[in-house]
């Protein structure tokens, strides 16, 4: 075992919170640092929660009370911009639906079952710099403090600092060619199935939408643009503005034209551009390592992201519980997370070009997709070692 007792964990997002509760499970005391003033309460769009996602929290015992904000997608429904069905896929037999889930209140509900297990979480914090010793490792903060523990986790994000602190020429974010928007759809009538995700590839741009309990619409949407915007650039272009583009770009596709035509300037979600993470050669340097999106983000095409941090954040502690030094419990972690996450975020990069293709190409996938499901694409043999991918916590950790 690791001579491994504390940990300083910089980001208070998803992962941050699940790395500190599996860290204190494995017998390790941890303390997030979070750079802004304030938890996401009220920031960032929604998310899926994928049964290996549900399954990590179930380790660390927050599974229940996540699932009790989530709205469960029993399956998912493919159609072209004429709103033809090409695929459909339930859920896998023996498996839980996936969950889908604001962000904010997955970041609340994480922070509350943080909280009751006794981790702590200061604000403020933005990360500046480091000391290495051979015992141990000491950040320092915007503020002028400074924290010590044995090892340091960046669970900072796409735009993680610690990323930078472990390697300089790190790789940073990729714009996928895609921004991002959402909405609620109030009194429309084509909102789909209950319990399912529909996903349409329209001519000219990609729409998902899914119904809520109250009846109305929501969908998000991926609208190809030649530069990056950040969300905030993106938000200083008024809502109604962006409406008049995407009705536009929607206005042939069923039921893309009924659901903008539904929205409302105040009901639009702006996210921005859509990123994507390239392979991050260096996860760790020293008593420094990378957990979640800060080591591996695939784009939101993916619908892993929060899942795979999770699961990251489980396989972290394990080897740094079992193994008996820290170079050998990070080379472990990242042979143990590396091959599965970088398979997925070359599998979302292929969706995302899906998305930004042109007519032609929509044109073809919408008949080259009802063969694919007919052979090749059933839901075992895309979703079986994806959603299927369990971890056993009692089971040692070799090198």
């Amino acid at each position: 075992m690791a001579n491994i007792k504390t940990a300083l964990i910089i980001g208070g997002g998803i992962a941050g919170p699940v790395t500190a509760l599996a860290l204190r499970k494995a017998g390790i005391e941890a303390t997030v640092h979070e750079a802004y003033p304030s938890s996401a309460q009220g920031v960032g769009g929604t998310l899926m929660v994928a049964p290996n996602g549900l399954d990590a929290l179930r380790i660390i015992g927050a599974d229940e009370a996540v699932r009790a904000i989530g709205l469960p997608i029993t399956r998912m429904v493919m159609a072209n911009g004429r709103g033809k069905s090409v695929g459909e896929f339930p859920g896998l037999p023996g498996m839980p639906p996936s969950l889908l889930i604001w962000r904010s209140e997955l970041c609340r509900v994480l922070h509350r079952h943080a909280a009751a297990h006794g981790v702590s979480v200061e604000y403020g914090k933005r990360v500046i710099g480091v000391d290495q010793t051979a015992t141990g490792i000491t950040a320092r903060f915007s503020d002028g403090s400074n924290a010590s523990a044995d090892v340091l986790i960046g669970a900072d994000g796409i735009r993680s600092a610690v990323r930078m602190l472990i390697d300089p020429q790190a790789p940073g974010p990729q714009y996928t060619g895609l921004l991002g928007f959402g909405g609620r759809a109030m009194g429309s009538d084509a909102i789909g199935r209950p319990g399912a995700m529909h996903f349409v590839h329209g001519k000219h741009a990609f729409l998902g939408h899914w119904m809520e309990p109250d009846g109305s619409a929501m969908w998000f949407g991926n609208l190809p643009h030649p530069t990056p915007l950040t969300a905030a650039e993106a938000r200083a272009v008024p809502a109604a503005q962006w409406l008049e583009t995407l009705r536009e770009v929607y206005r042939y596709d069923v039921p893309g034209g009924a659901l903008l035509a539904h929205t409302s300037p105040e009901q639009l979600l702006v996210t921005g551009a859509g990123e994507i993470l390239p392979p991050v050669p260096r996860w760790h340097r020293g008593r420094m390592v990378l957990v979640g999106d800060a080591a591996h983000a695939p784009s939101s095409s993916s619908g892993q992201g929060a899942s795979l941090a999770m699961e990251s954040a489980i396989q972290l502690a394990r080897c740094l519980r079992d193994l008996p030094d820290v170079a050998t419990a990070f080379l472990a972690y990242e042979r143990l997370r590396r091959p599965r996450v970088e398979k997925v975020a070359a599998d979302a990069a292929r969706t995302n070009n899906r998305k930004a293709s042109g007519p032609v190409a929509k044109a073809m996938f919408s008949l080259l997709m009802p063969i694919a499901m007919k052979t090749f694409f059933t839901p075992e043999k895309m979703f079986g070692s994806l959603h299927g991918y369990r971890i056993d916590w009692d089971d040692v950790v070799t090198a």
